[in-house]
């Protein structure tokens, strides 16, 4: 209001930095990037932190960006977000990447495999949890070709991941990725899996060791009565393993259903907008 009439007032410390972070979201890198949203243990929060980065980074970045269910246990990236008027998933989409990797292929022609988001204006490449677990597997060859597809026309892939680390879809996820995000609740069982993780990437080979060093870990407060020392604990924990950590406060709205960057409250909108420029700064 002041600025309205003239006077010269410097943004708040919290202002500037929220506009710094909203500066590095909004970002367009030259050429697609790729996140891997991973932790070896299921329930950790890799879903949610797939979700929210992605409304994210649509949001303030404007439209061309995927989320992926690279999951080859019944992932659940399709239930927790809209759907098309489709029923369709990677499994269809698998057929016509020789199609869509032509030189007519046309960024319309996705429609009929991907699940807009109409409200927060990204696409969901769904897995199909209905299938039993072997019959949703893919082999590397296949995860390259999606990536392939998702890479020539969206210019970020979100990509949430299964918990065998061991499998061959994992591992091709990781010989992808741009920039790895470890998602972890403040149960310990799921803190001790993601470090695990971080520490078996380490000895794989060189590029993945880079890729732990650079991470981001997202520390999502699963029990609304953990006390401020216990997440302190599974932050602290963190910070000698990765780039960053970012902590995102409990939020009602995170725990089941449908979820939607809109409907969460402001602490904690603020809170996925801090985590998605610490990945972005990554990149």
């Amino acid at each position: 209001m002041l600025n309205r009439l003239g006077f010269r007032v410097r943004p708040s410390s919290q202002e500037q930095s929220s506009r710094d972070d909203e500066l590095a979201v909004s970002q367009h890198w030259p050429g697609p990037r790729t996140i891997a949203v991973v932790n070896g243990k299921g329930g950790a929060g890799k879903t949610p932190t797939t979700i929210l980065l992605s409304a994210v980074f649509a949001r303030y970045g404007g439209a061309g960006v995927l989320a992926w269910d690279n999951n080859q246990t019944r992932g659940t990236l399709g239930w927790r977000t809209d759907a098309g008027p489709h029923d369709r998933t990677l499994l269809e989409l698998l057929p016509e990447v020789g199609r869509l990797l032509g030189t007519g292929a046309q960024s319309a022609d996705l429609a009929q495999y991907m699940h807009h988001q109409p409200r927060e204006k990204y696409d969901v490449l769904r897995s199909k949890p209905i299938r039993l677990a072997h019959e949703n597997r893919l082999s590397p060859a296949d995860v390259d070709a999606i990536h392939a597809v998702a890479a020539k026309f969206y210019r970020l892939i979100i990509i949430d991941s299964g918990n065998d680390e061991s499998d061959p879809m994992w591992l091709r996820m990781i010989d992808h990725a741009d920039q790895l995000v470890v998602a972890t609740t403040t149960r310990a069982d799921h803190a001790e899996a993601g470090a695990l993780l971080l520490e078996a990437l380490e000895d794989r080979d060189e590029r993945s060791a880079r890729l732990a060093q650079q991470s981001v870990v997202v520390v999502s407060q699963a029990d609304p009565k953990a006390t401020p020392t216990e997440i302190e604990n599974v932050v602290s924990g963190y910070r000698a393993l990765a780039r960053d950590v970012v902590s995102v406060p409990f939020d009602h709205e995170m725990v089941d259903g449908h979820l939607r960057y809109g409907a969460l409250a402001k602490r904690t909108q603020r809170a996925w907008l801090a985590a998605a420029a610490s990945v972005a700064r990554g990149f």
